[in-house]
């Protein structure tokens, strides 16, 4: 496997980073997750667009252009010779002396991953999955803003550690105020009386590239789609369920804390979702070869 390191494709024995690196010190950094299809990479400008405004949030200022880090990506999925699978792009504070003073470190560092990702067992695409209710809340936006993909995702792990604890592959997060935020890694989205609903961003929901897509593809369907703030609630008495996210894709979800939901098996409007999702992925996206 090839991996992009600053500035050069380096074998993937020979892809290493600093323990002095704030990125691995102190989580200090960001990342993307991109998929690519088809001999194509899905939203690219607009995940590494994503990139930027969430180092700009950080004030982690980048010495690259957008157009290069596309350009790099490219190289670096062509390299690798997949027409399929998943980039982790991650870009660190780099190397700095020990303390949290982020002005120490002089210069960002970047690597791109080009591998495979399989987030969930096949069968839960086309049987749904069950979810709970995780006791760990999302952070406030004051005290560490959604929308800011940080390389700091221990709030997430602890998450999907309750889940996995009580057999479930994937947990819904509230917020402190008890509206629904997003799941451990995808966010969410139900159907109730023909309109399709999903929490608001200010609620704790990250503004995701595949939600974003949803929400497109709804209008092209003549679905109705609503952002609003949602509670566990309007979860058990949702008519339909699904989760979305650039590894999970677009997931059916069939059950909360063992209520089920709708019919109890994937529903119509949600497989017109996964269908025009999946024709979207395969026909549409940045050539890289």
């Amino acid at each position: 496997m090839k991996i992009w390191l600053d500035g050069k494709l380096v074998d993937e024995s020979e892809a290493k980073v600093s323990v002095f690196d704030h990125g691995l010190l102190y989580g200090d950094g960001v990342f993307e997750g991109i998929r690519f299809y088809n001999g194509r990479i899905f939203r690219l400008e607009e995940h590494v667009r994503r990139l930027f405004e969430s180092a700009r949030a950080i004030v982690l200022q980048l010495p690259w252009t957008q157009e290069e880090v596309c350009r790099y990506t490219c190289d670096t999925v062509a390299a690798n010779g997949l027409s399929d699978g998943y980039i982790r792009l991650v870009v660190t504070r780099g190397c700095g002396e020990l303390g949290l003073n982020p002005y120490l470190c002089p210069r960002p560092s970047m690597f791109i991953i080009a591998s495979t990702i399989k987030l969930y067992p096949e069968e839960h695409y086309t049987n749904g999955l069950a979810l709970i209710t995780c006791a760990t809340r999302r952070p406030a936006p004051a005290a560490l803003m959604p929308q800011v993909k940080s390389l700091n995702y221990l709030n997430n792990i602890m998450a999907k550690v309750e889940a996995i604890q009580a057999n479930a592959l994937e947990a819904v997060m509230l917020n402190e105020q008890g509206y629904v935020a997003e799941c451990t890694g995808d966010n969410l989205f139900i159907l109730k009386n023909g309109t399709l609903l999903t929490p608001l961003i200010s609620d704790g929901a990250l503004d995701g590239i595949t939600r974003g897509v949803i929400i497109e593809l709804a209008a092209s369907l003549g679905i109705p789609c609503c952002e609003r703030s949602l509670t566990r609630y309007d979860i058990f008495v949702a008519d339909e369920c699904f989760l979305t996210g650039t590894a999970a894709e677009v997931i059916p979800v069939v059950s909360l804390d063992r209520r089920t939901i709708g019919s109890g098996k994937p529903g119509p409007q949600t497989r017109r979702f996964i269908e025009a999702f999946n024709n979207l992925t395969t026909t549409t996206g940045t050539p890289f070869a």
